[in-house]
Parts: C-alpha cells; structure tokens; sequence
C-alpha cells in the first residue's frame, strides 16, 4: 500500500507491506523535481513504479544500503532510466543479495542488486542543488542531501525519534550524535527534515537538539550506573524497566541492550 502527500515542492511517498489488511511498517521516499530520494521496500516496489510512471525522475540516491531503502531501485530505474547513487561504502552492499533476519524477510522483503555510482559532494538536479553530507551512525556509508536555500534535509534513517528505546547492533550512538550535530551547525535560515519513517518535522534543528540531549544524558547515567558496580543487564532494567518487547519480534536484532552497550561507548 501507499500514501502520497506533498509538502512546498516535495512530494513524500509513504509505502508499506500490507498484512491482514494493515500496514506492516512504514517507509518513506522522496520525489522533487527530478530526484527521487530512496525506492522504499521490494513488496511495494511494483506499486511505487506504477504510481511514478510519467513522473520526471532523472537519478535516484539511496541514502544507505537497508533493503527497505533499495527495494524498488530495479523498477523505478527500468521504468526512468535514471542513475542511481549512493556513498562508496553503501554501493558494494546494494549491488549484491542482501543477508536478511526473517523479520526483515516478513516486513520488507528482498531487494533486487542493482548498480550505483559514487555520489559527488553536490547533485544538481531540477531547479535544486543539494549538498551531500555523510552522516554515519545508523549505518556505514549513511548520506544526507540538503537543499541550503530551501532549508531542506532529507534525513534517511540518522533520525527517527527524539527518544531512541533499541537499536540495531551496528548502530553507533556516538557517530549518530556528531552526525546529528552536524545538521544542526548548517548554515540554513531553517532546517525541515524529511525523515525516512515519514514524518516532516518543520523545526529539525528542535528535535535533532531533543534527540542529542536525550543520548548524551542516557550516555551519562549509563556510565555512573557502571561506574557504581552494575552490569549491562542490570543497566537496563534501571534505564528502561527491562529489555524491549521488539527484541523477541527482530531475533534479537533490535533491543535495549545495544542502545545501552552503544551509549556506554560514547
């Protein structure tokens, strides 16, 4: 299933798997002006690539290499004959089979390798220019595009919420930080961010600020409860009441424990 919507010059596609009638998870991309920004999930794929067709969609750029980011890569480039992009570390990973915990099997499927160029510094596309910046932390070969004059920040996956509760175990709770703190040091009268989980959050630099703050303070009590003698199970059973309930329906993928093990690092 999809849902559309448009906000000043961007229209956001929000797709998802639907199962028993309902949305599995929601994943967003993004088309301005000849730029698509990420293709979703391959169970959408077909939907997404119907729905753009007769779209202007010159190059697609992934903001990093997560199935549900790739999924429609394959069909929305047959059906434009656009370039896809991404950063150097993420272009190995979408070209080959993705590995997949069955979670990610059930909520995104598998995603078809395709072939993508190195993005430069800055793409220019439509009536746009973006600045490319790196932003690791959520994952290796991460990438955010911002549009200075517009104050736009199409963000991926280096944010989400403003209280993180688990975390996937590649995650880098100190890079996620100084990746955040780098949007919001950017020299924009406004910073509107287009999240990947579909929310655009007018007042980016608010919530990035919230998000930051938030880490740093779990950071800080998670290193004086061990610096009192307590273990990382313990840590989080004083942090959080005990290990999230989403750790049971991601194999262990998503959990408390890396979010606290990630802090402790920072």
């Amino acid at each position: 299933m999809i849902e559309t919507s448009r906000f000043e010059d961007v229209l956001q596609v929000r797709m998802s798997r639907e199962i028993d009638g309902a949305p599995a998870y929601w994943v967003s991309a993004y088309l301005v002006d000849g730029l698509m920004i990420d293709t979703g999930c391959s169970y959408t794929a077909e939907e997404l690539a119907a729905y753009l067709k007769g779209e202007k969609i010159d190059l697609i750029v992934n903001t990093h290499f997560h199935e549900d980011h790739i999924g429609g890569n394959r069909l929305v480039q047959d059906m434009c004959r656009g370039t896809i992009y991404a950063h150097p570390e993420s272009i190995p990973l979408i070209g080959k089979e993705a590995v997949l915990h069955p979670y990610q099997e059930t909520v995104w499927g598998y995603p078809v390798p395709t072939e993508a160029k190195p993005l430069p510094k800055v793409i220019e596309a439509g009536r746009f220019r973006y600045d490319v910046l790196e932003t690791p932390g959520h994952s290796a070969g991460h990438v955010c595009l911002v549009e200075k004059e517009r104050g736009w920040c199409f963000s991926g996956d280096i944010f989400a919420r403003e209280t993180l509760k688990f975390i996937r175990p590649e995650e880098d709770m100190g890079q996620t930080v100084r990746s955040m703190k780098r949007l919001v040091d950017l020299e924009t009268e406004r910073l509107v961010l287009f999240t990947s989980v579909g929310k655009i959050i007018e007042d980016g630099r608010d919530a990035l600020r919230g998000c930051i703050g938030y880490l740093e303070d779990l950071s800080a009590r998670a290193k004086d409860l061990k610096g009192k003698g307590h273990v990382v199970e313990e840590i989080i059973e004083i942090l959080f009441g005990g290990e999230h309930d989403f750790a049971l329906f991601t194999n262990g993928q998503y959990t408390a424990e890396n979010l606290v093990r990630s802090v402790l690092e920072m």
